[in-house]
């Protein structure tokens, strides 16, 4: 049997990438190395500006997989910013490797083009993957998109193949020049194993963590899980759950996460008298299942920058239905109007609240929807992103 050596060019450690590339470098037919550029909450705490605090991860980010961390020669390093990660050192990397391909999560960065160059000298093939929806693109200027086809058309022809993780994704990737030939499947994913093993040691225990945060039994529970930033449209939610609170007073609201708009959403429901929302601030990852086991309905009601949104994944492996924004990336795929959840007009807080109306007190429609998450997440796993990458890894010998 082939053993293929793959290397990945990740930013950092993150906590849904670990697992993965803990399950991949198990495969027996891939030879794995994991390159970060730089070790941001790695082995300690690390500030994170979405949060507005430092975060140490509860599990292990660099066990079971080979990886190194390349020197960054940035003064500020950090993610998703062109000059915070200068590695130089991949270039010699990717050409001592003799790599059968290269993994490079997009184009934003200064070390992903080092990466990117110094594969096509050494003619390494390239993988890319990226979260870009199509539907976002409308929220940039003429302009923008005219230089993108520019820079984004020269080095799409020189990639071999395209890990699309989504729809819109694909879509994105197509609108710039991509042809179906050089796309893959390899949706974006959670591990789902582990969050559906607690949702079956936890299903016993839902009224008890109702009641440990004050909510009755019957109680309609709406769950946010996320940064409290701007970008995740807190305020939309908040004020959709005003309106579903003055006709339904059985209902309640978590937020589960911290942010800069977390003072401004708390005096926004203290001043109105609103009842029954916790805000419970940052939750870690062996801490979420609690939340997700209280819960009726898991809302994600983010605009622009929402390229897909995991915790919708993690929400649907304990059997919730899912309400999104008509901009939230995932939506086309994971979630189906009037089928496991809803669909809604980005801002449009009259339209979410009416959704929570469709589901309050409607346990019948709650189990049917759940029991549908479930089976379209079946779709959205490791196993999936693995068969993509091999084929892709088979296309390019």
């Amino acid at each position: 049997m082939k053993k293929f050596k793959l290397a990945v060019l990740a930013p950092h450690p993150i906590q849904y990438q670990a697992p993965f590339f803990k399950k991949l470098a198990n495969h027996p037919e891939i030879d794995l190395t994991v390159y970060f550029c730089w070790d941001f909450s790695a082995e300690k705490a690390g500030y994170d500006i979405g949060f507005g605090k430092e975060i140490k991860w509860d599990i292990p980010l660099l066990d079971g997989y080979h990886y190194k961390f390349l020197k960054n020669f940035s003064l500020h390093p950090e993610s998703g910013k062109w000059g915070r990660q200068i590695n130089p050192g991949i270039i010699k990397e990717i050409r001592k490797g003799r790599y059968d391909a290269i993994l490079i999560h997009g184009w934003n960065s200064f070390t992903g083009w080092l990466a990117f160059l110094s594969a096509f000298l050494t003619k390494t093939p390239v993988f890319m993957h990226a979260e870009n929806p199509l539907n976002q693109e409308s929220f940039k200027s003429h302009l923008k998109i005219k230089i993108k086809k520019v820079i984004l058309g020269w080095l799409f022809k020189r990639i071999n193949i395209f890990l699309y993780i989504g729809e819109e994704n694909k879509k994105f990737f197509k609108y710039y020049g991509v042809p179906e030939t050089k796309l893959i499947f390899c949706p974006y994913a959670v591990e789902n194993e582990r969050f559906k093993s607690e949702a079956e040691k936890l299903k016993n225990s839902k009224i008890e963590f109702k009641k440990e945060l004050g909510f009755n039994k019957d109680q309609f529970v709406v769950l946010f899980m996320g940064k409290l930033i701007e970008k995740k449209q807190p305020f939309d939610l908040l004020k959709a759950y005003e309106l579903l609170a003055a006709d339904n007073p059985n209902s309640g609201l978590v937020f589960v996460g911290d942010g800069v708009l977390k003072p401004d959403l708390e005096k926004y429901a203290k001043d109105r008298n609103l009842s029954n929302i916790r805000f419970v601030g940052f939750k870690n990852q062996t801490e979420l299942p609690k939340y997700y086991t209280l819960a009726d309905v898991l809302v994600l009601p983010s605009g622009a920058g929402e390229t897909w949104g995991l915790a919708v994944n993690e929400a649907m492996c304990f059997g919730l239905p899912v309400i999104v924004s008509d901009v939230v990336g995932c939506g086309p795929d994971l979630v189906k109007n009037n089928t496991n959840g809803y669909i809604f007009p980005l801002g449009d807080i009259k339209q979410l609240s009416s959704k929570f109306r469709d589901l309050a007190g409607n346990y019948e429609k709650i189990n049917s929807f759940g029991k549908k998450s479930l089976e379209i997440v079946k779709n959205y796993t490791f196993e999936k992103d693995i068969d993509g990458i091999l084929k892709a890894l088979k296309h390019a010998q």
